[in-house]
């Protein structure tokens, strides 16, 4: 067994909203240019979509700057 590069995209739903949207594999995807860095994904969970992503990022953010 090898161990390649994956660097297909991938057509993905968002497991927030289910817009669909492209996930690069080879490291260059959108999501990598978000300045917010949030947990992978739940198990059984997929990525988020670019709004979802942002809402989460802001959300959390918000909760921890009020603690």
């Amino acid at each position: 067994m090898t161990n390649r590069k994956e660097t297909a995209a991938r057509r993905l739903l968002c497991s927030g909203c289910g817009t669909p949207f492209t996930c690069e594999l080879s490291g260059q995807c959108w999501c990598g240019k978000e300045t917010a860095r949030l947990p992978m994904p739940a198990e059984g969970a997929d990525c988020l979509c670019r709004d979802c992503l942002r809402k989460l990022a802001a959300a959390t953010f918000a909760n921890v700057s009020s603690n």
